[in-house]
């Protein structure tokens, strides 16, 4: 394991690239499947990493909760590597209710990744539904909890959503997320 921490690639308001990934439904999506949404919290995670894991109740209470945000789980780790982040596993995960996210798509190409400066898992980043356009609007961590064992206390992601979803600026600084680092081809 080798531990990362976000970097910022993607200023805040700067327009996010769009995609095309399979999702564990097997159907591609974009972002403009999610234009019903005000928001989209897009996590770069995995199946295996412990710090990724460890936010997996996290995301999808996120998911439950909020009906005007998309939460969307991106895994662009090598599976061949990797096989716990197989696609077939993926899907086994969504199944077995373990993730229950809107939606986990699979970056197996890993250009999505590597287009908004994605290197740990998990890696957020929170966009906000511009009408014919999703801006960053928060990047950096989920809650205080930097460590797979440890209680979060504080949940920066809620603050950011509730900002975005009120039509607020997020009014908190970079900080990193920390995660095993994406494993590159």
């Amino acid at each position: 394991m080798v531990l990362k921490e976000s970097e910022e690639k993607i200023g805040r308001d700067d327009p996010v690239p769009n995609f095309e990934l399979r999702g564990t439904d097997g159907v591609f999506h974009t972002l403009s499947d999610f234009s019903d949404n005000n928001a989209v919290l897009l996590v770069f995670t995995c199946n295996h990493c412990p710090y990724a894991k460890a936010k997996f109740d996290l995301l999808n209470d996120l998911a439950e909760e909020y009906d005007d945000v998309a939460v969307v789980g991106v895994n662009a780790n090598d599976a061949e590597e990797y096989p716990e982040d197989s696609f077939d596993n993926m899907q086994e995960m969504v199944q077995n209710g373990t993730i229950a996210y809107d939606a986990y798509l699979h970056d197996e190409t890993q250009e999505v990744a590597e287009s908004y400066g994605a290197v740990c898992t998990p890696d957020p980043f929170l966009l906000r539904n511009e009408g014919d356009t999703f801006t960053l609007a928060y990047h950096g961590r989920l809650d205080d909890a930097l460590n797979p064992d440890a209680e979060p206390t504080e949940f920066y992601i809620r603050d950011a959503i509730d900002s975005v979803l009120a039509g607020e600026d997020v009014d908190l600084e970079f900080l990193p997320s920390r995660g095993c680092s994406i494993k590159w081809k």
